[in-house]
């Protein structure tokens, strides 16, 4: 059977890659896809295939965070301080036409309200660590390690009551947003995690720090991987030869990265490999010099070029490391911030690569690559995430899931 879905995300490029992917799955299973999304989305989305709608309301945001962390950033301008404005849309594009459930990007909670105020079923998309904190794994922006102590596991219960304690202090931004919906109040900011019939988490369960238990609507639906539409053409410039090749790509949005990006291709000056570095849509205006043995590129897709590479160096976003496991190849990653420091330490942990801070110097990187290429035990624990990988991607479990919560409504 056929059924209608809403798709709600917040940005694009890499952001939107993991959304437009699950899109695509749920049509090739015969479901009429829609989206709601950024203006400056519009063209990804249309070029996929699929009708779009963007934001009408501007929200009202009333910031309370205090510093300038990134996160409490993000509480003010993403998750909470839209939810009302964006919860009024998502309304008003469910009642326009025919949605049988609504998958949303984890920050715009305004969806779920939303869905919850039209009793529509509602799925969670999380294309990286879960927001919701799960029992026994550190929070996401903690950076900690799978706990293995009974000190560690103090450690991590801290941090987990430390994030939700300060997402508590904008629940009245949270209720007023409800109250606009005329949704009743709610107790505890994790009860947006629990009243939408999944949360899906899409990064492979064996690469993430294992949870002690799962709630029960939460699902590990693997990573989703996406072919970005703005890359330009794979033309490779490597000739055939045994020598080494790294890709070196960091972050599709602005996080600072020139500096750090300019050491790292000095640094595979002075390895004996080759390197292709892609600058992405931040950098695209930005001039970099590269050594003999590193070719620049605007872009390139990342598939291609790994199936070249012997390595890849990055900032740990989500998607590009899911991309060098599937691909098996082990990974430099130098975090800048946002959950790049959790994936680091699930790199770390894994033994799929090393970790250095975006501050290190073009001596350690260079150090880092080298152990990367001659010290075998990398290159074999990141192959063993590739047939892992390939069987999660190739089960599309996203579907099956979107289509139990349409039946599950149904015959509520």
């Amino acid at each position: 059977m056929s059924y209608n879905f809403l798709v709600a995300t917040w940005g694009d490029h890499g952001h939107l890659g993991p959304t437009l992917t699950a899109a695509q799955q749920l049509r090739a299973k015969g479901h009429d896809v829609r989206f709601i999304a950024r203006a400056d989305a519009r063209a990804s989305v249309e070029t996929a295939g699929f009708h779009f709608a963007t934001w009408q309301r501007k929200p009202q945001i009333s910031p309370i965070a205090r510093t300038n962390a990134p996160l409490q950033y993000a509480f003010d301008h993403l998750l909470f301080g839209p939810a009302a404005a964006q919860g009024a849309d998502i309304s008003d594009e469910i009642r326009r036409a025919t949605t049988d459930a609504v998958l949303t990007d984890m920050p715009l909670f305004g969806a779920v309200l939303a869905a919850e105020a039209e009793h529509v079923p509602c799925a969670l998309l999380s294309p990286t660590i879960s927001i919701r904190p799960l029992p026994g794994q550190p929070p996401i922006g903690s950076c900690l390690p799978a706990p293995s102590t009974p000190e560690d596991r103090v450690a991590v219960e801290a941090a987990s009551n430390r994030f939700v304690a300060v997402m508590n202090e904008w629940l009245p931004m949270l209720n007023e947003a409800r109250a606009s919906l005329q949704l009743g109040p709610s107790a505890d900011v994790l009860e947006l995690f629990d009243r939408p019939a999944r949360v899906l988490i899409a990064m492979s369960a064996a690469f993430d720090f294992a949870p002690d238990f799962l709630p029960g609507n939460v699902r590990y639906i693997g990573p989703l991987l996406d072919s970005s539409n703005w890359s330009k053409p794979w033309i490779s410039p490597w000739s055939h030869g045994d020598r080494p090749r790294a890709l070196i790509s960091f972050s599709t949005t602005n996080q600072d990265q020139t500096e750090a990006l300019q050491r790292t291709i000095n640094a595979a000056g002075s390895v004996d490999m080759d390197a292709v570095a892609t600058l992405g849509p931040a950098l695209e205006q930005t001039t970099l010099h590269a050594p003999d043995n590193v070719t620049l590129l605007p872009s390139a897709p990342h598939d291609a070029v790994m199936k070249e590479a012997s390595l890849v160096v990055s900032h740990g976003g989500h998607g590009t490391t899911s991309r060098s496991l599937a691909h098996g190849l082990p990974l430099l990653v130098m975090p800048f911030g946002r959950d790049q420091g959790d994936i680091a330490a699930r790199v770390e942990a894994r033994g799929v690569g090393l970790v250095l801070p975006p501050t290190a110097t073009e001596t350690e990187i260079a150090a880092a690559m080298t152990r990367l290429i001659r010290e075998p035990q990398f290159l074999i624990a990141a192959r063993r995430f590739k047939d892992i990988i390939a069987a999660e991607v190739s089960a599309a479990p996203l579907v099956g899931e979107m289509e139990e919560i349409v039946r599950a409504a149904a015959n509520a």
